[in-house]
């Protein structure tokens, strides 16, 4: 995981004005930051989920408290990791955040 990044790990409060700058408009900032959350969401739900499969078994044995514990350490791993929403407005207000508009995807083509 990406994670060498200062995000702080708590809710920081913005001024909305200065995060709605770059777009000029509240709503498209807020759907860019949406959109980018639920890549970077989806992204470590793949990447958890990949890494606990290696945990399944069809049957139970004593070994299976030791491996529950390995679980527990992966899963708190990514607990204390940064929520998606707060490392999408840090990419965005750090400017590492590619966007385009519909509107301007249509003039490139005309």
């Amino acid at each position: 995981m990406e994670k060498t990044k200062k995000v702080p790990t708590n809710t920081i409060t913005r001024d909305i004005k200065y995060l709605a700058e770059p777009t000029g408009n509240i709503y498209e900032t807020t759907v860019i930051l949406y959109k980018r959350a639920n890549q970077i969401a989806l992204a470590e739900k793949k990447e958890l989920t990949k890494k606990l499969e290696d945990f399944k078994t069809d049957h139970e044995s004593m070994t299976e408290v030791f491996e529950n514990k390995e679980q527990i350490e992966i899963s708190k791993y990514y607990e204390r990791q940064p929520k998606p929403d707060l490392v999408a407005i840090s990419e965005f207000e750090n400017g590492e955040l590619f966007y385009r508009r519909a509107q301007q995807d249509e003039a490139e083509e005309n």
